[in-house]
């Protein structure tokens, strides 16, 4: 009985939102299929740079003293050694 409700209320979910993103106007649709783009992104090594890497996290000991972009600001930022001896992306 349960899972019978679980299921008619993801149905009716589903058919509420359809409508909306049909309606949406095509400049919207560019800046989804965009923002879908830029979350493709993953992180990793590229030679000598890092892609994708997120300010303020923890940096592999691959990337100590080495040179980074953020995913979403295209930012620079070095793999940075802190007073407290961890290794966190800090901006240039």
């Amino acid at each position: 009985m349960l899972k019978r409700l679980l299921v008619s209320a993801a149905l009716i979910g589903s058919a509420l939102v359809a409508p909306v993103a049909a309606s949406l106007p095509a400049s919207a649709a560019v800046g989804v299929s965009s923002a879908s783009a830029a979350h493709a992104c993953t992180y990793g090594r590229s030679g000598n740079v890092w892609r994708c890497v997120t300010p303020g996290a923890y940096c592999p000991l691959a990337a100590h003293n080495r040179y980074g972009y953020a995913r979403a600001t295209s930012r620079r930022y070095k793999c940075s050694e802190y007073p407290n001896g961890q290794w966190r992306w800090k901006r240039v």
